[in-house]
């Protein structure tokens, strides 16, 4: 059993759908509709992993059709609110190869679009769902809450450390489980409750998705140091060039003295943006000490909880989830 092609693009539509319900001449629905690229002929999209993994939970613990889609929609929509707002705090300039929302609207104006869209995301929750018993609805809504104020704890870590001179690896992990696996764990949550099932399912196919968050924020940070500009949009380097604390870096200065570790350190101790010789020395040393292997390491120990989650708790039958984590967090550059 997998996930039809056919139920990907027709969540599609249904976002296209949901989305478009909001029509308005309103300057913040312009905005909205803009960030997606609706009106605004051929368009490229997201790769819409969250909901994609929302769907495979709720139709392996056996959700009628339509169950989910509410919560799929809800997750996307909070998720491409946190994009709106990383792209003006990472200053990032286009998005799906269209300019983003602060490049052509201003900042103020991205902020607001930002806001609303993750209102719709609330909004999003039970539509198409009339049946949904009262103490299924608190832990849905709670479960998105939850993990939304866990996705801007984790923002607003990963933005003191643009001013911080060192950042250990423990604080590593708490920010990465805020910024990048509370989304994840919360896809996983609410494709289970979607279903029906009792808490402590939903709970563990929660702890399910959060290992495999952790991975795929440790596999975007080697994409962000090693990766192709036709890989990530990016230039090669990007992360390094802008002193982001990725993977890499941590784990490369949490390790013994050496000479190599001293480069990194030395450039890491001065905040703002590397040059592009300081940045081209520290990739040249994080190859050196092997941080690329390590991150696999690492993804590959995340991967394995999971693992181990789903046996214990007779979790994603069928290993689709399980398939598609290893494909998506073992990207090699």
């Amino acid at each position: 059993m997998t996930l039809a092609p056919d139920a990907l693009s027709a969540f599609e539509d249904r976002l296209e759908e949901w989305i478009l319900r909001c029509e308005s001449d309103a300057p913040i629905a312009q905005m909205v509709r803009a960030h997606f690229g609706y009106g605004e002929g051929e368009r490229r999209r997201g790769k819409r992993l969250r909901p994609h993994i929302l769907l495979m939970v709720a139709q392996t613990e056996g959700a009628r059709q339509g169950d989910a889609d509410g919560s799929a929609i809800a997750i996307e929509l909070l998720h491409n609110y946190s994009l709106i707002h990383d792209d003006i705090e990472d200053r990032d300039e286009i998005r799906h190869g269209r300019p983003t929302l602060w490049v052509r609207f201003g900042v103020p104006s991205a902020i607001v679009a930002g806001n609303a869209m993750c209102a719709m995301s609330y909004l999003a929750l039970f539509s198409g769902a009339a049946d949904i018993p009262a103490g299924r609805r608190v832990a849905m809504e709670r479960c998105l809450q939850r993990a939304n104020f866990h996705m801007c704890e984790g923002q607003g870590l990963d933005i003191g450390f643009e001013t911080a001179q060192f950042v250990t690896f423990a604080d590593y992990l708490h920010m990465i489980a805020g910024k990048t696996a509370a989304l994840f764990s919360a896809a996983c949550e609410l494709g289970a409750r979607s279903a029906g099932v009792g808490d402590e399912r939903a709970l563990a196919y929660a702890a399910f998705g959060r290992a495999y968050g952790r991975a795929f924020q440790i596999r975007d940070d080697v994409l962000g140091t090693w990766g192709t500009t036709a890989e990530t949009g990016k230039p090669s380097g990007a992360d390094i060039r802008r002193r982001k604390w990725s993977f890499p870096v941590v784990w490369a200065l949490d390790g013994k003295p050496s000479a190599d570790r001293f480069i990194i350190e030395r450039a890491y101790k001065r905040i703002g943006e590397l040059s592009a010789a300081d940045a081209d020395a520290v990739i040249a040393a994080l190859d050196r000490l092997g941080a690329q292997a390590a991150a696999d390491e690492a993804c590959d120990r995340a991967i394995a909880q999971a693992d181990d989650l789903a046996l214990r708790y007779d979790l994603d039958r069928d290993r689709l989830l399980r398939d598609l984590f290893a494909a998506t967090s073992r990207r090699r550059v």
